[in-house]
């Protein structure tokens, strides 16, 4: 039991020892600074991990039809448009 109690004994010596070396060490890291003061880092924050797409194959394929049908109307619209400047500019 005498030994139990020498063991907790130098443990906790080592433990105040060790604490007192951090606390050297993050002086010198950082000095005059404790972890409560510590400056925000100014700037944009990091980039967050990138998310995979949710969007299934289907559903991709869904929007590229769609997309398809847009253009080529905006495209048939342009057409007209001109069609129709050209007869107005020839008559």
């Amino acid at each position: 039991m005498r030994d139990l109690q020498n063991i907790i004994v130098e443990l906790e010596q080592q433990k105040e020892a060790i604490e007192r070396a951090l606390a050297a060490l993050r002086e010198v890291a950082e000095p005059g600074q404790t972890q409560a003061t510590t400056k925000r880092r100014r700037g944009r924050p990091p980039a967050a991990a990138k998310k995979e797409s949710r969007m299934t194959a289907e559903g991709r394929e869904r929007l590229r039809e769609s997309m398809k049908k847009r253009w080529a109307a905006k495209r048939a619209a342009k057409r007209t448009t001109k069609r129709a400047a050209k007869k107005t500019a020839t008559s």
